[in-house]
């Protein structure tokens, strides 16, 4: 539990470093994001969300 609370954490401050450090272009990239229609955004999350648990799958064993 304590690995998935340390997780959560270093998303949060990553996130909010890139968004302190590029304002201008996050909301660049989020206009960007609401012309991509909705079956590719899901099709890009499974494909990042498999290739997360692979890299977390490939450490812990």
């Amino acid at each position: 539990m304590r690995d998935l609370i340390t997780a959560i954490g270093l998303l949060f401050f990553i996130e909010g470093l890139l968004i302190a450090m590029f304002p201008s272009r996050i909301k660049n990239i989020l206009k960007i994001i609401e012309k991509i229609p909705e079956s590719k955004l899901r099709k890009t999350g499974l494909l990042f969300l498999v290739i997360g648990f692979l890299i977390i799958w490939y450490i812990r064993n």
